[in-house]
């Protein structure tokens, strides 16, 4: 399972940073997906590997701008190269009446079909064949969400010494074996598959949430997670001195919360304007610090493009 920034601040773009946008892909898989779609993302596209072509599904997580603004344009674009093949858009409902609203308006006609599902009804509509799709009410001045991504299946693996203990030589029936089917030995003993496969290993798990001012929201999901991607608006001081009506959370209040439930890989997004990577006080180094001395896990602050691969063992790093 892989993913990649295309946007990493929160409100307004900077010089080195877009809107929110979070591309998706499992392993080996010919299509991949996007969280968020805040303005400019094509452009961001256009600088990756990632083709509008094989872009099977966009998950917006909550309807502000910085999150949805540039949706328009890519479905346009898309419809521009050409494509043909249906895009799953899933969001908050009233996210079908904005993006018709617009192409009504513009007079927009698009070569492939949209199918519309509301948050709600995720869970009757499989939109990914590789990754199960589960969502999380979140605490934002809008409705807002988080996306859970999870294997559907894992890989087989044989029970090699036990297979060797037997006399069964490596070939084509430990392949067979491995795909789970029973095998008739020449000697007409019968191999049945699930004596000779090992435990399966754990279905990787990523959260991807979206604005919220309560992380202890995503406890449940938390609990089998691997990696948690959350916005860290702010550190914990101005946060405070901000006052309630943002509605964000500080990297402070994300890293104690992912300290608590366990889980292993921490990345933080959406970081206030404020905060620069070269600047005194506020700098986005005050937003790593917070977060390290409320976190023991692997913990990452994102930038634009970066891209991160999650193995099977649920070990995160940074793509080379």
């Amino acid at each position: 399972m892989e993913f990649q920034f295309l946007g990493t601040s929160s409100g307004t773009p900077t010089k080195t940073r877009n809107v929110s946008g979070l591309a998706l892909r499992s392993e080996g898989a010919s299509h991949w997906s996007l969280i968020d779609c805040g303005e400019g993302t094509q452009h961001r596209i256009l600088h990756t590997s990632l083709s509008l072509w094989n872009l099977r599904a966009i998950f917006i997580t909550h309807m502000h701008g910085d999150h949805c603004y540039g949706l328009p344009g890519l479905l346009a674009s898309a419809g521009m190269f050409n494509r043909t093949e249906q895009m799953y858009i899933v969001g908050p409902r009233p996210l079908e009446q904005f993006v018709r609203c617009i192409m009504e308006t513009s007079e927009l006609g698009l070569p492939y079909p949209i199918e519309f599902v509301a948050v709600e009804h995720l869970g009757k509509t499989d939109v990914l064949p590789d990754l199960e799709v589960h969502i999380t009410a979140l605490s934002h001045r809008v409705p807002s969400y988080a996306y859970s991504f999870t294997e559907r299946t894992v890989e087989h693996k044989v029970d090699v010494a036990k297979l060797n203990d037997e006399g069964i030589p490596p070939g084509p029936i430990w392949g067979q074996i491995q795909q789970g089917d029973d095998v008739m030995l020449p000697d007409g003993r019968i191999l049945n598959a699930r004596n000779y496969l090992l435990p399966p290993r754990k279905r990787r798990k990523t959260i991807v949430g979206g604005d919220n001012d309560t992380p202890e929201l995503l406890a449940v999901e938390a609990r089998t997670a691997d990696v948690l991607i959350h916005e860290a608006t702010y550190t914990d001081d101005i946060l405070h001195k901000m006052g309630p009506w943002p509605q964000h959370s500080s990297a402070k209040m994300v890293a104690q919360f992912a300290n608590n439930a366990g889980i292993r890989n921490l990345v933080l997004t959406h970081f206030s304007p404020r905060y620069q990577e070269q600047a005194e006080s506020p700098s986005i180094a005050d937003i790593e610090a917070e977060a390290r001395a409320a976190y023991t896990g692997k913990l990452f602050l994102a930038n634009d493009f970066e891209r991160y691969v999650l193995d099977r063992a649920g070990n995160l790093a940074k793509a080379s």
